[in-house]
């Protein structure tokens, strides 16, 4: 199909922080599976024109290409929803977010859209209140053309990637405390961020990948609450629901073990404690590290079924597939 394909290329509109995550995973996985994909970013564009500019330079793109289909991933209010309601073509957006923005920003965008993605079950009584009858329940997956299993060795004990958000660096200090190795990278922390490749490498070489949710059970401390407001929210408001992140899938999907926070409908795609092995509080979490560093013949079993289950069922050439396949795409 001929793809009009609507998302930042870098991560936030930065490019001095590397590829954004739907470059990497929505981009690669529509360039691989053999569709023809016509790209606008429209942060770098609104950077490079401004906003008005950019928004028709939008319009005159989807009149020119005339896409079988129009696929959003939108970041803020950058396009106005009089400009996806002018595209000729069927349109989509994956909302990445629902179980914390459906509120304040969902349900503003959604009504301009043929159809909407969510992977918030929650959400879709939300869709429905709106009289919106075109949301699409899916699920975060992983590239099979950018994540693989690059390695059978081990270099890592335990390892963690992503930002620390809420809890996590109390999480992993008291992991460190109990004696554990844990070592992390992304922004925030010492070692910063990794490249996507090495990324790669270190979920396929650790006996255990962590996932922790960007909300965490305990109480609001002190420096949490610093934070909070560092990132402009509100110290005193609740924190976000757990929900399914990507990380769920791509490390599996590169053949390591992965020891996640558990949180609703985890169930629906994986054989906990057979495919990956999940925790439920910070003690359980000390825990399950403890057993599954000493018991790696069932720590290697358990990641060869998670790589073989994300392989045949979880990968964004069976989630594009089927979210075309709703739209009568295909």
């Amino acid at each position: 199909m001929r793809v009009l394909y609507v998302a930042m290329a870098h991560d936030y509109g930065d490019p001095a922080r590397g590829a954004s995550f739907e470059e990497t995973n929505f981009r690669s996985a529509l360039d691989g599976m053999g569709h023809d994909v016509t790209a606008f970013d429209f942060v770098a564009r609104e950077q490079a024109v401004g906003r008005k500019a950019m928004n028709a330079e939008l319009r005159d793109l989807a009149d020119e290409l005339a896409p079988d289909v129009a696929f959003f991933f939108l970041f803020k209010d950058e396009i106005a929803p009089r400009t996806i309601e002018s595209v000729r073509a069927p349109t989509v957006n994956w909302f990445a977010d629902d179980h914390w923005r459906f509120d304040d920003f969902t349900r503003h965008f959604a009504p301009s859209f043929d159809w909407s993605v969510t992977t918030d079950a929650e959400s879709l009584p939300k869709y429905r209140a709106l009289g919106y009858d075109h949301a699409i329940l899916s699920q975060w997956a992983c590239n099979r053309y950018a994540y693989d299993r690059v390695t059978d060795e081990l270099a890592h004990e335990v390892t963690f990637i992503g930002q620390p958000h809420g809890g996590r660096e109390k999480i992993v200090a008291s992991l460190q405390e109990a004696g554990f190795p844990v070592e992390c990278w992304g922004y925030g922390w010492p070692n910063g961020r990794v490249g996507h490749d090495e990324m790669v490498r270190i979920f396929a070489s650790s006996a255990i990948n962590l996932n922790l949710s960007n909300s965490s059970t305990m109480p609001w401390t002190l420096r949490m609450r610093v934070g909070a407001v560092v990132r402009g929210r509100r110290p005193w408001s609740p924190k976000r629901r757990s929900q399914i992140k990507g990380r769920t899938f791509e490390v599996p999907g590169s053949g390591g073990f992965l020891l996640t926070e558990h949180v609703p409908h985890l169930e629906d795609y994986f054989d906990i404690d057979r495919e990956i092995a999940t925790f439920h509080s910070e003690r359980d979490l000390t825990e399950k590290v403890r057993y599954w560093l000493e018991h790696p013949d069932e720590r290697a079993a358990v990641a060869d079924a998670g790589y073989r289950r994300v392989r045949a069922e979880h990968t964004y050439d069976h989630r594009f597939a089927a979210i075309f396949r709703e739209m009568g795409l295909t």
